[in-house]
């Protein structure tokens, strides 16, 4: 909301100087009314159009492999109610209110006028004769006249002239749009201003069609000031004198070259682009994957990695098929096996070295370690061996991390501990799910061993659409922990499949806590968006998840 606030007004305020210094001298005013309701359309539009101009930042794919996911802590917490916002909305809606009635309410006067005061055909309108001293105003195709001047015929040709041009134009509807805009947006002062704009190029638009009918300037400029002299403004009404208008008697004279209104309306156009590439686009990084991953690897290597690692093969039911170790996976069931993650050598040139130092920008980690960005002046860019950056979507920003980037950089020995040769971190267990018709995989199997906890790890792993963080915070938002719980500790197992689409399906309980906590799980998972399916070999695959989430009420 507050953004939509923020933009439109600057857009709004932008168009409107423009009219001021650029359009209104001159005598355009037909180009002139459409500019002034396409600048309050496309203003209020404009919040809500998105561009985004992808920069490419290079990224390992096997800093993707590895996630450390939260532990949830779900805590029984009495909402505080904000009292300063429920005012804030409450005066809102009452002053709302109150000018909707007010508006309501002038229009229902209009129509009380019409239908109570004798009416008579004039061209394409109606004279409505009352008894009020005014001069001629008009509302919609209605021009509400003094009906003893009419009977008197005291009333000018000019005068019914002008406000034939509001009825034709339909200069009304202009006014109500206006005037109900501000009503819904009471707070901002610049519709008043648009009103006012409008209004007078109406004038300007009936004064012109005078001019050209009557051809005589000197007289029309007399009648305004002797009629004009004392007149009341009619609120929602087209008045014949809306303003004193010394702008309207210059404007009467004004002479506008073809070749100067062609460039002046041709101007709008770039005012209105630069405010979309200022208000609507937005530069977003995009990782890019590098192929270190895709680097053919030796079994040897892969064999040393996965030494300590179990390899679950499971079918459509999502029960255990196959479990081996590496050392007993044929050439066929290897081709499923995830590349060892790497990430490639090279050091940080100085002016990127610098940008990481911005706190505003960059969220900084030391060979794991979250570190603060000021720690950067201990070091040089040299000193780091290693390092690897990515872009932080909105959603997944926090209170603590709110940068747009963060940044992991290795020194040598801490590249050697987590990359190294020598380093086996591939222990654990690999569930990979077989094809519908298992045969097809012609997987081999093995002896039958201990269960143990099932884990995913595939080429690419399912993952919730704004990140592994948000997914939780997902969680921790939507849990209700039952009433009934009391205080309680503990930890809720669940497993789920990720389906190709990104849907999840199979719902279970793994290790419950009682109380309708892993019911209330489920419910929660069920609500869930879609997420990026799991891939392997280019193409999604069902995906196997396993979730704890840690329970822990203070009642």
């Amino acid at each position: 909301m507050i953004d939509f606030l923020i933009k439109s007004t600057i857009a709004l305020g932008v168009f409107l100087a423009f009219y001021h210094f650029v359009l209104e001298r001159e005598k355009m005013h037909r180009f002139n009314r459409f500019f002034l309701l396409f600048s309050i359309v496309f203003s209020l539009v404009i919040p809500f159009v998105s561009f985004e101009i992808v920069k490419e930042i290079p990224v390992n794919v096997s800093n993707q492999i590895a996630v450390n996911q939260p532990i949830i802590q779900m805590q029984n917490v009495v909402e505080e109610t904000n009292y300063k916002l429920i005012f804030l909305w409450s005066l809102y809606v009452f002053v709302t209110l109150m000018l909707a009635i007010r508006f309501g309410t002038n229009i229902k006067n209009f129509a009380t006028k019409i239908s109570q005061n004798p009416a008579v055909d004039f061209k394409n309108s109606k004279l409505i004769l009352v008894e009020e001293e005014i001069l001629p105003y008009t509302f919609l195709n209605y021009i509400f006249v003094n009906a003893n001047d009419y009977k008197n015929q005291n009333v000018e040709a000019e005068l019914y002239t002008h406000e034939l041009v509001h009825v034709t134009q339909k200069h009304t509807l202009d006014i109500l749009f206006i005037e109900f805009l501000k009503t819904v947006f009471w707070f901002n002062p610049i519709f008043l201003f648009y009103k006012k704009a409008i209004q007078l190029n109406h004038e300007f638009l009936a004064d012109q069609e005078i001019v050209e009918t009557y051809n005589d300037v000197p007289f029309y400029q007399n009648l305004l000031l002797q009629k004009g002299s004392g007149n009341q403004t009619i609120y929602l009404a087209s008045n014949l004198n809306y303003l004193v208008t010394k702008k309207r008697l210059i404007m009467m004279k004004k002479r506008t070259s073809k070749n100067t209104a062609f460039l002046k309306k041709i101007a709008a156009l770039p005012v209105a682009m630069t405010l979309m590439s200022l208000l609507c686009i937005e530069t977003v990084a995009q990782e890019v994957k590098t192929n270190a991953n895709q680097v053919k690897q030796s079994d040897a290597s892969l064999g040393k990695y996965y030494a300590n690692t179990a390899f679950v093969f499971k079918n459509k039911n999502s029960k255990i098929a196959i479990k081996k170790q590496y050392n007993e996976l044929t050439a066929q069931e290897k081709k499923l096996i995830p590349p060892v993650p790497t990430l490639a050598k090279k050091s940080p040139d100085s002016k990127d070295y610098e940008g990481f130092k911005n706190s505003e920008n960059y969220a900084v980690w030391i060979d794991g370690k979250h570190v603060p960005n000021a720690t950067l002046n201990d070091f040089q860019a040299s000193h780091f061996v290693s390092y690897f950056n990515s872009f932080v979507y909105k959603n997944a920003r926090s209170t603590k991390f709110p940068q747009r980037y963060q940044v992991t950089l290795y020194t040598a020995e801490g590249y050697e501990k987590a990359y190294g040769k020598d380093k086996v971190n591939g222990s654990g267990t690999i569930t990979l799910l077989l094809n519908e018709n298992a045969s097809k995989n012609k997987i081999q199997k093995a002896p039958e061993k201990e269960n143990v906890p099932v884990v995913n790890g595939i080429e690419k792993q399912p993952e919730y659409p704004e990140g592994t963080l948000a997914f939780y915070k997902f969680i921790g938002r939507t849990f209700k922990v039952p009433a009934e719980a009391g205080k309680i500790e503990g930890k809720l197992y669940l497993e789920f499949m990720v389906e190709k689409d990104g849907s999840l399906s199979e719902f279970k309980v793994v290790k419950d806590l009682g109380f309708g906590l892993g019911d209330e799980a489920i419910r929660v998972l069920k609500l869930s968006p879609k997420w990026n399916p799991g891939i392997q070999d280019g193409k999604p695959v069902r995906v196997l998840y396993k979730l704890p989430i840690t329970i822990q009420t203070d009642k």
